[in-house]
Order: structure tokens, then sequence, then C-alpha cells
């Protein structure tokens, strides 16, 4: 995964009005107007969203007849659950690592003739 592809993906995901058509594709294959009506704004900002999505990967435009649909891509989500994971891994790796340093310095305070 690139961090190029990831960019994309934060920052189509990072706006309200395309995580609330990812919602609405969760229903099933949507065309533009309808997925309109059911936003705070217009069909072709609805359009532009529609791009962004889709060039991040995360939905797929299928044509069927005369009907353009929109869905969500299989695997679309994937490069930022990979992300997520990775970095989520990190920061676990430098808790534990941050823990059992502490549980070493108070063991070894324990352990320490105390003087007076």
């Amino acid at each position: 995964m690139s961090n190029h592809t990831a960019d994309l993906v934060f920052d189509a995901l990072g706006e309200p009005v395309r995580r609330r058509i990812l919602e609405l594709l969760h229903e099933g294959p949507t065309p533009v107007g309808r997925l309109a009506e059911r936003l705070p704004v217009g069909r072709p900002a609805v359009s532009k969203h529609l791009r962004v999505l889709s060039n991040a990967g995360l939905i797929e435009h299928r044509s069927i007849g005369t009907r353009n649909l929109y869905v969500l891509a299989p695997g679309g989500m994937a490069v930022a659950q990979q992300w997520l994971v990775r970095t989520w891994d990190t920061v676990l790796a430098a808790y534990a690592a941050d823990v059992s340093r502490a549980s070493q310095q108070a063991a070894q305070q324990q352990s320490s003739p105390k003087h007076p």
C-alpha cells in the first residue's frame, strides 16, 4: 500500500458528506439522483463527491441500461483498515514497552536497599 493511496482514502473519508454517501451505499447499488435526494447538497456536488470516492477506490460505477449506479468497491476500505491496524500495532507496542519499563523500574526501586 502506498502512502499516496492511503492519503486519497483518508482525504475522501475526511468529508462528512462522502462518509454519508458510503453509508447510503451500504443499502446497495444507488443512482446519483437517489443519493442527492438523501443528502444536504445538490446533485452536482454529489457527483463531485462520487468522483473523489471513486478515485480513492472506495466506490465503483456501474451502468445498467440507461441507469448509472454506484456501489461500494469490494475491498475499498482495505487501505484504511491496513493503515489503522499498522498504526494501532505500533501504538500498542510502544505502550507495552512503556508499561514494561515502568514495571521494571518499580521492581528495582522496591528491591533496592533504603537509606535513611
